[in-house]
């Protein structure tokens, strides 16, 4: 994989900007936390400010990742974020803050432009039988990140200020564009005949999913499992003082254990994925969570809880290393930024929904419940994909035949 300089470059720009990403994120949750004195209101805006671009631009920024070139488009989205960090740190400087969250708005607004063209250039670069290997390394990425972000950006907060951090963000965009220049140039890409029409294009690509056997059952696999994972989200830091009887303090091991496990099981992903059919991989994986998830609601012993989340955090890359294969092997380039713009967003919708109803059950059933229900969903989104998994088996078989 390495040896594909589109695989090396991508994931090396990645680095640099989940990096910064998290430098910013946790400067920013620090900044406005200590300047407003805990309040709730204001530290909820954070989120907002990160979540919200992933509703009002996925499937906008995918549209326009199709119509653009995906390096170009890569490389001036990654240096405007870096010119955007520029902006707010000279108003903070001045003493303002609220552009802090007006930067982080438009930092996250702009990746909905930078992810789909990412994946456009896999789909054009990287062989079929090393995809399922590029996507866990980028969840390995990710997970990298999830255990060392929140440790680096609140060292760096703590020891140095919010200046320094912005800055630092500001520099590892910038780098991560510099990086993506490198690339060959963009091939010219050929228009059809609607593609002047931005409206035009946004509904052929909802259409292109509702058409596509493969990609409408993905899209209900992610509802059902962005609901299980909004459920369960929030309700950590009560398992850790209800079930477990620790201090929030605890939460972090606890949250630590689990990636870690994630970090391993990419590892272990990109050596196997060759082997496993990316639909078998993804049904293991959520049959594996949902089993751990209600383990988990059930436990009152830190022990099993930790064991339950490393088994969680193992086959966590088989769900987003098996979604975001199938997700490219079942389109066609000229729609991937659509679709994956449009797919995106139904899981973050779904998972914002259950946050927000999660605290009504609990406070109506119980915790255990909760997680029970969460562990229901994940299992039933293993189940839709079953025909999937059939169909591809049935065009295995009737291939050596014919």
């Amino acid at each position: 994989m390495f040896a594909n300089r589109y695989v090396r470059t991508i994931i090396l720009s990645r680095v640099l900007l989940q990096l910064g990403i998290w430098i910013r994120n946790y400067s920013v949750l620090l900044y406005v936390t200590e300047l407003t004195h805990n309040n709730p209101v204001y530290v909820s805006l954070i989120s907002v400010a990160e979540f919200a671009p992933i509703f009002i631009f996925g499937l906008i920024g995918g549209t326009f990742a199709d119509r653009w070139r995906p390096k170009r488009t890569m490389v001036w989205s990654d240096l405007l974020s870096a010119l955007s960090v520029v902006a707010v740190l000279l108003t903070v400087m001045n003493g303002g803050w609220i552009a802090l969250l007006i930067g982080s708005f438009i930092s996250a607004s702009l990746s909905q432009f930078s992810q789909p063209s990412a994946m456009k250039l896999y789909k054009r670069h990287v062989p079929g039988e090393q995809m399922q290997g590029v996507m866990a390394l980028s969840q390995t990425v990710v997970a990298i990140f999830t255990v060392l972000g929140p440790v680096i950006g609140t060292f760096i907060f703590i020891q140095f200020g919010v200046n320094v951090a912005l800055i630092l963000t500001a520099i590892l965009f910038l780098g991560s564009s510099l990086i993506l220049s490198s690339l060959p140039r963009d091939t010219e890409e050929s228009k059809s005949d609607g593609s002047g029409n931005f409206r035009k294009e946004l509904t052929a690509g909802l259409r292109y999913i509702g058409s596509n056997k493969s990609l409408r059952t993905l899209s209900m696999t992610f509802a059902a499992v962005g609901l299980a994972s909004g459920l369960i989200q929030p309700l950590q830091i009560f398992l850790v003082i209800e079930k477990l009887g620790q201090d929030k303090q605890f939460l972090q091991w606890l949250v630590m254990a689990n990636g870690a496990a994630m970090l391993v099981g990419g590892a272990a992903i990109m050596g196997i994925a060759k082997k496993v059919k990316p639909q078998l991989l993804l049904m293991f994986g959520l049959l594996v969570t949902a089993v751990c998830t209600i383990g988990i609601g059930a436990s009152t012993m830190i022990w099993l809880t930790i064991v339950l989340l490393v088994f969680s955090g193992l086959v966590y890359p088989c769900v987003q290393g098996g979604i975001q294969t199938l997700l490219v092997r079942n389109t066609e380039a000229a729609f991937i930024g659509r679709v994956s713009g449009a797919i995106m967003p139904v899981f973050m919708g779904m998972m914002v929904m259950g946050m927000f109803v999660t605290g009504y059950l609990k406070e109506s059933f119980s915790l255990l419940s909760v997680y029970i229900v969460s562990g229901g969903l994940t299992i039933a989104g293993a189940a839709l994909l079953l025909p999937l998994v059939f169909e591809k088996r049935k065009k295995a078989e009737s291939g050596p035949a014919a």
